[in-house]
């Protein structure tokens, strides 16, 4: 019952605002994946295509925690 309580009682702004500094990690996620892309296809071009779907395999992971912050976010507030 406790834990229910402490859930039930966080303030929306506050949760808005964790929200925001949980957002900035997968943002610099997402920016140095693609510098990493490219940077590899600069010097190798004809790695393109592995490269392209490493990187869209990472972006989509790295999108899922930006994803699980804002479902937290909308339970926090709720």
């Amino acid at each position: 019952m406790l834990a229910q309580e402490a859930a039930t009682n966080i303030n929306p702004g506050l949760a808005m605002i964790g929200y925001g500094l949980g957002a900035i990690g997968p943002g610099i996620g997402v920016g140095v994946i693609f510098a990493a892309v490219i940077n590899g296809t600069a010097r190798q071009p004809e790695a393109e295509g592995k490269l392209r779907g490493i990187a869209f395999s990472t972006f989509i992971l790295t999108e899922v925690l930006a994803l699980i912050g804002l479902v937290l976010f909308f339970i926090a507030s709720a």
